[in-house]
């Protein structure tokens, strides 16, 4: 008789584990479905990364020092430790489960003063790279 209930606590282990094997791939399975939005429901935005403003790239002078630059921009997101002279500032943002966008500046340098930049932002008319000619699509052209 003892054996027999053994078995059926086995059996219910059994069932009880299926079940829930079961019920994980069910719901898994339903993962890649778009879930309702619920009306006035709060949805917290989204922000990785440097913020990144115009002001900021305007106060981006060429020749500057490194500790400059990270004054002005702060520490930058990506420093590539097989391209040393070459800083990746990247934000991501992501309003309210909107779409998500992404903003990305690159700076480079030579010996250890900033030469250029490319990337999302142009610097302003009153920025000192107009005065040297240097802008983003000349920097592109020395990186390739």
């Amino acid at each position: 008789m003892q054996s027999r209930s053994i078995k059926k606590s086995h059996l219910k282990s059994y069932v009880t584990f299926a079940g829930i094997v079961i019920l994980a791939l069910t719901t898994s399975a339903c993962s890649g479905m778009r879930v309702p939005q619920f009306p006035g429901v709060y949805k917290i935005p989204i922000a990785q990364g440097n913020i990144i403003t115009q002001e900021m790239i305007d106060q981006l002078e060429p020749g500057m020092t490194r500790r400059q630059v990270v004054f002005v921009m702060g520490t930058p997101l990506v420093r590539d430790p097989f391209q040393q002279d070459r800083w990746d500032y990247v934000f991501n943002y992501q309003p309210g489960g909107g779409i998500r966008g992404q903003e990305r500046v690159s700076l480079n340098f030579e010996n250890d003063l900033l030469v250029s930049l490319s990337g999302d932002f142009e610097p302003g008319p009153e920025s000192a790279w107009f005065d040297t000619g240097n802008t983003a699509d000349d920097s592109a052209d020395t990186n390739s």
